[in-house]
């Protein structure tokens, strides 16, 4: 598990002895980590080196947000917190919680006020929130950012995208300048979109990132994985599953691998994040299919 030190939110909860589930870094700067607090106890974060975003993923009922003599309680499993950059917050923690946070440099954000709203990041700034409540926000993390294996090396795009979905999200829509919706942009040249598939083929065996891909094409990640879309109607982390299932399918028909040196060859990790994709994409573990066409 990677240890993302240096968040100033991170450090707090790790220094407290908070017990830590999972943590990776995302690309770009930005980080997330995963936590079980149950105590009570009071916690600052004090001038924060970085835009904070959490959610309640469980429990949550007994925090309460402290500010100017005057408690807020939480609302429970579901609640957003945003925590700008450089805003001291004081809560009162008390019982379970499973915490999901998020976090996004300063920098990374401006960038994507840049990308997204075509707007001066000096003019732009994420809000101070508590106990809010988004279907839309909170869906993307349940649905597109929980469920991967953070650390997976085959599941690095979609951990990227995610990262890149999430601070867009911020930036378009939690943002003191106030909603707007996304430029449409046009999708990737085809000599663009050429490259990226040949990259992809070449180097299946790697943990490959959307920034690499985005580079490959000339753009930014954000702008790459919608163009991406668009050109394609397939996300860049379903593209490289893809064709990772096609070369293990490949590699299984042609034999002579042991099914452990197929999965690294296709940019698997571990046998059993292989066999589980393999499984959804063909209805049939690797073994089963080595049988059928054995």
């Amino acid at each position: 598990m990677t240890t993302p030190e240096g968040y100033a939110v991170f450090d707090n909860l790790r220094q407290a002895g908070v017990p830590l589930r999972a943590s990776a870094r995302f690309g770009d700067g930005l980080a997330a980590a995963l936590w079980d607090r149950d105590e009570r106890t009071l916690t600052r974060y004090d001038t924060p080196n970085h835009h904070t975003l959490s959610l309640y993923v469980a429990g949550g009922e007994g925090i309460r947000r402290l500010r100017g003599g005057v408690a807020t309680p939480s609302s429970g499993a579901g609640a957003l917190c945003l925590m700008p950059a450089g805003l001291t917050t004081d809560w009162e923690v008390s019982g379970q919680v499973r915490l999901f946070h998020f976090y996004i440099p300063r920098a990374t954000f401006a960038r994507r006020v840049v990308e997204t709203l075509d707007a001066d990041p000096a003019a732009v700034s994420l809000r101070d929130e508590s106990f809010r409540r988004d279907p839309a926000l909170e869906g993307i993390i349940r649905s597109a950012v929980l469920p991967l294996s953070w650390e997976e090396p085959a599941d690095r795009i979609a951990v990227t995208q995610a990262g890149e979905l999430l601070t867009a999200y911020l930036a378009a829509r939690c943002s003191e300048r106030g909603p707007r919706a996304l430029l449409a942009r046009g999708g990737l040249a085809p000599a663009a979109l050429r490259r990226v598939r040949d990259f992809v083929e070449a180097e299946l065996e790697r943990g490959l990132t959307l920034a690499d891909l985005a580079a490959v094409a000339g753009l930014s990640p954000y702008h790459f994985a919608r163009a991406f879309k668009r050109s394609t109607g397939s996300t860049p982390h379903a593209f490289v599953l893809q064709r990772r299932i096609a070369r293990a399918r490949a590699l299984i028909e042609a034999g002579g691998l042991p099914l452990a040196e197929v999965a690294l060859a296709c940019g698997f990790g571990s046998q059993s994040h292989f066999t589980a994709r393999f499984r959804e994409a063909t209805g049939l573990t690797p073994r089963q299919f080595a049988r059928c066409r054995g």
